[in-house]
């Protein structure tokens, strides 16, 4: 009986951190948005910036994230989500609102579509 429990106790810890895993990544202070950029772009970043939800249309916005803030898919070495190494891993992508992430302005550069 006491194996019944804590393998269903396990199955619950490891459903809740999976679930948790599905979160957004947020954008970090180091981010701008473009000052060639639409006034609806502009305004989508900097809702995003200030802290609002993605919802909707995403895009994988590569290049954006710090080390250890990224989504998923960071590249070789790497297994998915919170495993970038470097700020603004060139192969590492942050959900970001759709139709913004060429806007967005890191200090490496912009944010690309492609890893």
């Amino acid at each position: 009986m006491k194996k019944t429990s804590l393998a269903t106790a396990l199955l619950i810890g490891a459903s809740t951190a999976l679930l948790s895993t599905g979160s957004v990544a947020g954008p970090n202070n180091q981010l701008k948005v473009s000052e060639t950029a639409s006034a609806e772009v502009q305004a989508k970043v900097n809702g995003w910036l200030a802290g609002d939800k993605v919802s909707g249309r995403k895009d994988k916005c590569f290049g954006i994230a710090l080390a250890g803030e990224n989504d998923c898919a960071a590249g070789a070495g790497t297994s998915c989500e919170g495993t970038s190494t470097q700020d603004f891993q060139a192969n590492a992508w942050t959900y970001a609102p759709k139709g913004t992430c060429e806007s967005i302005v890191t200090p490496n550069g912009t944010g690309s579509l492609e890893g």
